[in-house]
C-alpha cells in the first residue's frame, strides 16, 4: 500500500519539473512586461538542441547549456520583433509555438534512422540516475518520493528559489519588476529598459528550453513522428504563471497540483485497486478523461483567477505586461 502511494507521489514530482521550469521562465519573462505565448516552441527547440547535443557528447552538461542557448536565441528572436521592431507579443509568441514545434519534428523526420538512442550514451543515462539525499531519502513514504530524483529536479526546485529570491532581494531584480510595472518611470531613472529586457526574456527563454530537454530525457530520448516531447505543457506553464500569482516560490506548489492530475492518468488504476473502497470509482472513468484532465484544470484555473481579479482587484500581475514601450510617447 505504502509503496503504491510512494511512487504515486514520486511520479508527480516526475510530471511537475517541466512545468516548473516553464513557468519560472515565463515568469521571468513576464515580470519584465512581456507577454510570450511561445513557450510550447520555446521547449520544443531547447529540448531537440539540447538532446542531439547531449547524446553527440554524451554529456548532461552538453545538453543542458546547449538546450539553455539554443531556447535563448528563440528568445532572443522574440526580444527583436517585440522590443526592437515593435511587433505585436500575442502573434510572435504564436508564431514561435507554430515554428519551433516545426522545427522539432523537421530535425527529427530529417535525422529518421540517424536519431541517437539514449541507451547508448552510457555517461548521458548515468547522469540522470537518482541522487539520494542523505537521511531525508529514508523517511517512509514520502523519502524517495521528494529525495531521491535525478539532478535536473533539484535543478529546477533550485532556479525557481533563486528567481524568487533575486526579484525581491537584488537591486536588479527590482529594476526588472518596475520595468514590468511602469517602464516610462523606470526609463526616467536611467534603466536601460531594452538591456534589461533582452537579457531576462533571453534567460527566461533558455529556463524553458531545459525543460523541454528534462520532458525528452524523461521519455528515453524516443522521437514519434506524429507526438512532440512537450504536448501542451507550454500551455498550461502559461495557465501556471497566473495560478502561482507571478512568484516562482508558489510555482513550486502549483505544478506538484497540475503533476497531481497528470499522474492520474497513469496511475488511476493502481490507486483504483490498492484502495477499492475509497478510490475505486477510479477505475471507471475513461482513460481519455484522464488524458484531457491537465486541460480541464488549466482552463478551470484561468476562469476561476479572472473572476478572483475581478472582483478583488489583487493580482501580482506586471501592470504593463504585453504592452509594447514606445520611448517617444514617455
Amino acid at each position: 500500500m505504502f509503496e503504491v502511494i510512494t511512487l504515486f507521489l514520486f511520479n508527480i514530482v516526475i510530471y511537475s519539473i517541466p512545468l516548473l521550469f516553464a513557468t519560472s521562465g515565463e515568469i521571468m519573462v513576464e515580470k519584465s512586461g512581456s507577454l510570450n505565448l511561445g513557450v510550447e516552441g520555446t521547449m520544443a527547440v531547447g529540448a531537440v538542441a539540447g538532446y542531439l547535443i547531449g547524446c553527440r557528447c554524451d554529456s548532461l552538461l552538453a545538453g543542458v547549456l546547449v538546450s539553455f542557448i539554443a531556447s535563448a536565441l528563440v528568445g532572443s528572436i522574440f526580444c527583436l520583433f517585440t522590443i526592437t521592431l515593435q511587433a505585436n507579443q500575442n502573434v510572435t509568441g504564436l508564431t514561435i509555438t507554430t515554428i519551433g514545434v516545426a522545427v522539432y519534428f523537421f530535425i527529427g523526420n530529417a535525422l529518421g534512422p540517424k536519431w541517437p538512442a539514449m541507451r547508448e550514451c552510457e555517461r548521458l543515462v548515468n547522469s540522470i540516475s537518482a541522487i539520494e539525499i542523505p537521511g531525508l531519502s529514508k523517511i517512509p513514504v514520502i523519502g524517495k518520493a521528494f529525495f531521491s530524483h535525478n539532478i535536473l529536479v533539484y535543478l529546477a526546485v533550485i532556479i525557481a528559489v533563486v528567481i524568487w529570491l533575486y526579484f525581491g532581494k537584488t537591486t536588479c531584480g527590482l529594476r526588472l519588476r518596475a520595468i514590468g510595472e511602469n517602464p516610462g518611470a523606470a526609463d526616467a531613472l536611467g534603466i536601460n529598459i531594452v538591456r534589461y529586457k533582452y537579457l531576462h526574456i533571453m534567460a527566461g527563454s533558455g529556463i524553458m528550453g531545459i525543460g523541454g530537454l528534462y520532458m525528452g530525457l524523461n521519455m528515453g530520448g524516443t522521437f514519434e513522428g506524429s507526438n512532440c516531447w512537450i504536448n501542451g505543457y507550454g500551455w498550461i506553464a502559461i495557465a501556471l504563471v497566473i495560478f502561482a500569482d507571478w512568484s516562482t516560490a508558489k510555482a513550486i506548489f502549483g505544478t506538484f497540483v497540475f503533476g497531481f492530475f497528470n499522474t492520474l492518468r497513469v496511475y488511476n488504476m493502481p490507486l483504483a485497486t490498492t484502495f477499492p473502497k475509497t478510490l475505486g470509482w477510479l477505475s471507471g472513468i475513461p482513460a481519455q478523461f484522464f488524458s484531457a484532465l491537465p486541460f480541464i484544470v488549466t482552463l478551470i484555473v484561468l476562469i476561476v483567477s479572472s473572476i478572483r481579479s475581478r472582483r478583488h482587484g489583487s493580482s501580482n500581475a506586471p501592470t504593463a505586461i504585453g504592452l509594447n514601450y514606445y520611448r517617444e510617447d514617455r
